[in-house]
């Protein structure tokens, strides 16, 4: 079964349908990769200037990590390539930003600005 490891101890400010849709993904998007087993980490970025969504999955190779917001992309065979690309429309209509890196243990981690002055990497 997997895991879901909350620390954030902060209010995120956001259409509650839209950001529960985001999390629902992003944690479907982790299941489907990393398999049952996989644990989700959520937590507020280091420099407090928004949240992260991390999984100890296999990850996502740095070449392919423009690709997966594209209409249809997969690399599960019976995947329909839309969970991330909802992910992207949502963080832009918050006037957000998002950023694609690897977790601590390997796996994905999806960075989300809220603060617009901050800089993503």
């Amino acid at each position: 079964m997997a895991t879901v490891d909350v620390d954030l101890d902060t209010v995120i400010e956001a259409d509650e349908s839209r950001l529960q849709q985001l999390f629902e993904n992003l944690f479907r998007n982790a299941i489907e990769h990393g398999g049952e087993a996989v644990t989700v980490h959520v937590g507020a970025l280091e420099d407090g200037t928004g949240f992260y969504v991390a999984d100890d999955g296999p990850g996502i190779p740095s070449e392919k990590r423009d690709q997966i917001f594209d209409h249809g992309y997969s690399t599960v065979a019976d995947g329909t390539g839309f969970g991330l690309t909802i992910v992207q429309p949502i963080v832009q209509a918050h006037g957000w930003e998002l950023a694609v890196t690897e977790s601590a243990e390997g796996g994905a981690r999806f960075e989300i600005y809220a603060d617009s002055a901050a800089s993503k990497p």
